[in-house]
């Protein structure tokens, strides 16, 4: 069995020590940590490295913690958020759970609290072993049906196959050799996966997530 991955998180903070102190900590715990600054920086962090579970500062200049959450639920995005903030009024920590965030945790804080909370989101959000996610894109395993957003998509079986391969390990490069080896026997001809690809990009729609490594194969990417 492979060892799990360690869990990915995105602490977004415009306080540079609270930063620091979040990296470092949750770094020798266990966590694989990326850190924003600010909620511009935060959305582009989230596309390009889908994280298990976001550290989400409510009060930042320009765009705060509340838009940065409201922003990644208008885009269907299902990751975690973990809130934090120095107001603990009902009604702020109300603004925070309206926004979509999941967990809320008021400053100071005891640092094993926020590990205790973040462990708990990342087993809640963990992918069952009924479907596969990526961004907005799902593929119920059971049925073989997928869809983006509130879209459902129809698949060929082999469709669903390929969609299957690259959904397991979204990070990597899914090679033209193992999808034919997995999907199509030894008479397929040799050009046949990219065709299948291509078929996918155009079911799937836009923004693309398909994307083609060259001389390589095939990854997702956001």
């Amino acid at each position: 069995m492979l060892p799990a991955a360690e869990p990915r998180v995105l602490v977004v903070d415009d306080d540079p020590p609270l930063q620091r102190m979040l990296a470092r900590t949750l770094t020798a715990e266990g966590f694989t940590v990326a850190v924003a600054a600010d909620g511009g920086a935060a959305l582009a962090e989230v596309e390009r490295s889908l994280p298990d579970v976001i550290v989400l500062d409510v009060a930042m200049p320009g765009m705060d913690g509340l838009a940065v959450c409201r922003r990644l639920r208008a885009k269907g995005m299902t990751t975690p958020v973990l809130m934090l903030t120095a107001r603990d009024a009902v009604p702020d920590r109300v603004l925070g759970l309206q926004a979509g965030a999941d967990d809320y945790l008021v400053k100071p804080f005891a640092t094993e609290e926020l590990i205790a909370r973040l462990r708990a989101l990342t087993r809640r959000g963990a992918p069952t072993t009924e479907s596969l996610r990526f961004a907005d894109l799902a593929l119920d395993l059971p049925t073989r049906t997928a869809t983006r957003g509130n879209r459902s998509i129809e698949l060929s079986g082999r469709e669903a196959a390929l969609l299957e391969l690259l959904l397991r390990d979204p990070r990597s490069v899914l090679t033209r050799e193992r999808a034919l080896e997995q999907v199509w026997d030894d008479a397929a001809v040799p050009n046949v996966v990219d065709r299948y690809v291509g078929r996918l990009r155009q079911k799937l729609g836009e923004p693309p997530l398909i994307h083609t490594v060259r001389g390589v194969g095939f990854m997702l990417r956001s």
